[in-house]
């Protein structure tokens, strides 16, 4: 693990990949990631007494905004149609962080938004194994 104090973030850095397919043409807003659900619950008794319970949910989201014209518009949308469920990584070096799942599905097709200019394309996908990492 890279410790350098000194990370300078860069989009361009940032591959995204689904199915073993970089997805290239992201939006302004790129990608976004979270776990579904908190990782523990704790309960507390009467006399103050904590109690915690490991939630061993690893349901992910992620948000995946592309561009109207991104190269794997298409190849998305077939993953969808098709209930594919595949490896989606989100990685950025330069700041060590990874994040996804080897087992991601494509929760609904994209809204689509016709106007004055392009619009961008959120894409949900469901990981069954959320995990985050540093690299």
């Amino acid at each position: 693990m890279n410790t350098d104090v000194n990370r300078s973030y860069n989009a361009k850095d940032c591959v995204i990949t689904f199915d073993n397919v970089a997805i290239t043409g992201v939006g302004e807003d790129m990608v976004t990631g979270e776990k579904d659900e908190d990782s523990f619950e704790t309960t507390v008794g009467a006399q103050g007494d904590v109690v915690t319970s490991e939630n061993n949910n690893d349901l992910g989201t992620v948000t995946l905004t592309v561009l109207t014209n991104s190269p794997q518009k298409a190849m998305l949308i077939d993953a969808y149609k098709n209930k594919t469920v595949a490896p989606l990584w989100v990685k950025n070096p330069s700041i060590g962080e990874r994040f996804g799942g080897e087992h991601a599905r494509i929760i609904k097709p994209p809204k689509l938004d016709h106007g004055k200019t392009a619009a961008s394309r959120e894409i949900q996908f469901k990981v069954f194994d959320y995990t985050t990492e540093n690299i």
